[in-house]
């Protein structure tokens, strides 16, 4: 699962890490700590520029809203519900399979949080039969302090009660798509207590994408499920690492860099 993560980098440095072409400064993001659902986001995507009479796909730098809403939904109510799309299954379900064969972007992150669930929870969430209380956040991130580039997907929804020059009469909103959770030790210096692997705070994870993929998952061209789906595949083992933080970034209302400053322990009171 990602329901929250955090995305401070500056656009400039998200141009030249990603090789952009084209970005408007005028969709410059503030930095969050706190990226929540219906939130706008950074974007890296590839497509032709609007009236620029140049077919060639351009890489492009563009603020989108976290949530998905389909090109056919009557309404854009359900895109703060369509925040993940699960990579065993994208290429079928009828939200994501046109723009999983050719709207995929990359949405760059510091990383995400995630919160620990007691062992009796997870089974019921494992089965789909509740939703677990948060408890311990965990920030996982890069160990070498890189940026994650999430692999998410990009639609476009027309509000059919504007006119075509209003300003809001298209939506482009997106979704992160999640893989089951790395069951291999962390990354980095082991922690003397806590979680040693992502499957033990959740069985899901963001899926990210290592440097190599990032053309192949960007090109417009490439439409046939067969050759997309081999890029789901889960990135190496030792990547990533976790620690805990505080337990204020479970409040969206809280944003600054002092929510990704690790804690020594558990704050007390949550559980592992």
């Amino acid at each position: 699962m990602c329901g929250r993560y955090a995305a401070s980098r500056r656009p400039e440095d998200l141009v030249g890490i990603f090789g952009v072409e084209k970005w408007e400064p005028e969709e410059t993001l503030a930095p969050d700590w706190n990226v929540a659902p219906t939130k706008d986001v950074y974007a890296v995507l590839e497509r032709p520029l609007k009236d620029a009479g140049e077919p060639r796909p351009v890489r492009q730098l563009r603020a989108l809203k976290w949530g998905l809403v389909p090109s056919w939904a009557k309404s854009p109510e359900g895109g703060a519900k369509m925040i993940n799309a699960r990579a065993e299954t994208v290429h079928e379900k009828p939200s994501y399979r046109r723009p999983f064969a050719s709207r995929r972007c990359i949405l760059p992150a510091d990383g995400y949080y995630e919160w620990v669930t007691a062992a009796g929870e997870r089974q019921l969430e494992e089965k789909g039969k509740r939703k677990r209380p948060r408890k311990q956040p965990y920030f996982v991130t890069p160990v070498d302090g890189s940026v994650m580039a999430l692999a998410g997907l990009y639609e476009f929804w027309r509000d059919r009660t504007l006119p075509d020059e209003h300003p809001r009469a298209w939506w482009v909103t997106c979704t992160v798509i999640t893989t089951e959770a790395d069951k291999e030790p962390f990354g980095g210096a082991a922690r003397d207590e806590g979680p040693g692997s992502l499957a033990e705070i959740h069985p899901r994870m963001p899926l990210v994408l290592t440097e190599d993929r990032w053309d192949s998952w960007l090109d417009p061209g490439r439409t046939d499920p067969d050759d997309l789906l081999p890029l789901l595949a889960p990135p190496p083992s030792g990547l990533l690492r976790a620690y805990p933080v505080a337990t204020g970034v479970s409040d969206v209302r809280n944003n600054g860099p002092e929510l990704l400053e690790e804690l020594e322990a558990p704050e007390e009171g949550t559980l592992f």
